[in-house]
């Protein structure tokens, strides 16, 4: 697991080698066990190291092997039985690193390599046999990959700072996708906040030659979720999803630094550390919960500790947890939008906060990101859309339930006048759609929860993965997620729809007018999603586990936002000269910011929203060319 950074110039012109060095050092977090830049004539890669396969020195990157050179960050889990395979075709290894194995691989079987990969990566490989680089991206988009074009140079890395600390690319706000983050709390497409800079999209390649100059990217993978045909005997999905759940934990256990796994108190990850427990005796188990004597009970925020020390007990782990106060988030919100930059999805301060525990006992974590998508968790999401006249009707119920922020009635004066000048053509609901382009037309309840699936795979877990590469990363952690294992992937996405929700018949007999907030409410408190990852589960958790009503991570933030934190609120949001204005309206902003400190309205997420873009103006909006980080916290957390 690493950092990542480079340049191409397609004008042949020779890398500039001080900026290639800046561009890794300003993600020195990622990687502080090595650092290296290798350049030659148009092309230079950086790499900063932490250690995790092979620590030994000659691990590190760039690599070079048969006039290849390559600088990469990830893990490939089958890497062992790659390189058996690679081996008996002639190519002899020097390392025990699954680095080398990836080199190996594209000297042999080129761009198709990355089909035999099982595991997270995002790398840079320069063709030297063909003047060629040559940038992939995992399936799933667990590790990012940013570019940038300024005249004839390409930059890339893994975080948008690498980007900025070349000197060419200076920070300057997109408007067409700051309206789509205020939309949907996340960005659908494959663009950041910043204008110019883009993510390579999971599962796909992008081939650049400095021959000709021409780029060729490819999309090599995409989740596909059907319903099976034949006969369906649920013991068999049963019996397989317990084999490939086991098999996919003992792959991602493999590393040769310290590993531990987050425990929540939720089936996910107690089923994770259930059997990672077994397999390592002793397995540091992490857990940050929340003070809620202050709360209001306004909102969902949970203290799940004591069922995680339930658990660690059960399973025998060693468990170290945190807790969080009202004032731990504003403490934390400059380093963590420092580290974050790309803003997506909701409150992520306790990922920030219990990666940060973690990276005091293990350099490796294990998490449960992708159960719910894979194994249809959020039965209320797609209990709004199963009954439809037609395709178009099923995107309008589905775009209306994804307006996290702010609805479509009020955009219009929420924006400041220039940015609204910008994006008022733009339709969001053509970005929306857009996610579904290649997806065939449903045509059954079932075909429509799918669809469902396939959106919420590809945006909002998404989000989760580049949000948690980025807080993990920031205190030089690697985060691991088991469900997102290949052959586990393709199997989930087989399961019958009728296998993962128990009600979707008595959703579909119901008149669908009825489906609104009291129906998804209903949903939200009862067990009916996941079911096959519940039954199946038995074998390894207690029963009240497999039992329990879906929650979120996030502590009790609407009732602070009103309460402990009302100053900061104020403070940041409500006074003349803060940042956001620059792009915002505070005549309509400050109305919804009142509203939810009088208690009119629950408006918690695009408080955070807000914050997280005050902060995000101040850090990267600055006039120096490079932002340089806000202080490090001074203080820990309270102890659990």
């Amino acid at each position: 697991m690493c950092g990542i950074a480079g340049i191409v110039d397609l004008s042949g012109a020779p890398v500039d080698d001080d900026a290639l060095r800046r561009m890794g050092e300003v993600i020195a977090h990622r990687g502080p066990d090595g650092a290296g830049e290798w350049s030659q004539g148009p092309v230079g890669l950086a790499n900063r190291r932490l250690a995790i396969i092979d620590l030994d020195p000659r691990g590190q990157m760039p690599m070079a092997r048969e006039g290849l050179w390559i600088t990469y960050n990830g893990e490939i889990y089958n890497y062992r039985e790659l390189r058996t395979e690679l081996e008996r075709l002639g190519h002899g290894f020097t390392t025990g690193t699954d680095t080398e194995v990836v080199l190996f691989a594209y000297a042999e079987w080129g761009a198709d390599c990355v089909a035999k990969f099982n595991g997270m990566f995002a790398f840079a490989l320069w063709d030297s046999r063909c003047d060629e680089l040559f940038l992939a991206r995992d399936r799933y988009g667990i590790k990012p990959l940013y570019m940038a074009q300024i005249g004839t140079q390409i930059l890339f890395g893994s975080e948008v700072k690498a980007l900025l600390a070349h000197g060419a690319l200076r920070a300057r706000l997109s408007p067409r996708h700051l309206l789509e983050y205020f939309t949907f709390q996340n960005i659908f497409s494959d663009g950041t906040l910043f204008e110019g800079v883009r993510l390579l999209p999971p599962g796909h390649h992008l081939t650049i030659s400095t021959v000709d100059g021409q780029l060729s990217e490819r999309r090599y993978w995409d989740f596909d979720f059907a319903e099976p045909g034949g006969r369906v005997d649920p013991r068999e999905y049963e019996e397989e999803l317990d084999r490939l759940f086991r098999q996919a934990i003992h792959r991602q256990l493999v590393s040769d630094a310290p590993v531990g796994a987050h425990l929540s108190g939720g089936l996910d990850s107690g089923s994770i550390t259930a059997i990672a427990a077994n397999a390592l005796p002793w397995l540091p188990t992490f857990t940050v919960g929340f003070d809620m004597r202050s709360a209001g009970g306004l909102e969902q925020g949970t203290d799940e500790r004591a069922k995680a020390e339930a658990m660690s007990y059960l399973f025998g782990t060693e468990h170290f947890q945190a807790v969080l106060k009202a004032g731990d988030m504003e403490r934390a919100m400059p380093q963590l939008v420092w580290h974050l930059e790309d803003l997506r999805v909701g409150q992520s301060y306790p990922n920030f906060y219990v990666s940060r525990l973690a990276s005091k006992f293990v350099k490796v974590v294990l998490g449960g990101a992708g159960g719910d998508e894979l194994f249809a968790g959020y039965p209320w999401r797609y209990y709004r859309a199963v009954v439809n006249q037609d395709e178009r009707q099923y995107i309008d119920k589905y775009y209306g339930f994804w307006h996290r922020l702010i609805p479509n009635r009020l955009i219009g004066s929420f924006f400041a006048t220039d940015v609204w000048n910008e994006v008022k053509g733009v339709r969001t609901i053509d970005i929306f759609r857009n996610v579904l382009s290649d997806r065939p037309t449903p045509q059954t309840p079932a075909e429509y929860v799918n669809q469902s699936l396939y959106f919420e795979a590809k945006t909002f877990l998404h989000g989760l993965l580049v949000m948690d590469d980025k807080l993990s990363m920031a205190h030089s952690l690697e985060s691991r997620v088991p469900f997102l294992d290949n052959d586990l992937v393709e199997f989930a996405m087989r399961v019958p729809v009728r296998l993962k929700l128990r009600d979707l018949d008595k959703v579909v007999k119901l008149n669908e007018n009825t489906i609104g907030a009291k129906t998804e409410q209903y949903f939200q408190r009862t067990r009916d999603g996941k079911l096959l990852l519940r039954k199946t589960m038995l074998r390894h958790v207690p029963k009240e586990l497999t039992k329990q009503v879906k929650q979120g991570f996030s502590g009790p933030d609407a009732s602070w936002f009103r309460g402990e934190s009302i100053d900061y609120i104020e403070r940041e949001l409500l006074r003349s000269d803060a940042a956001i204005y620059q792009f915002l309206n505070p005549d309509g902003v400050r109305p919804l910011v009142r509203e939810h400190i009088e208690g009119r309205e629950n408006r918690r997420l695009l408080l955070w929203s807000l914050l997280c873009f005050e902060h995000w103006c101040r850090i990267f909006l600055s006039r120096t060319p490079t932002p340089t980080p806000p202080p490090a916290l001074a203080s820990t957390v309270s102890p659990g």
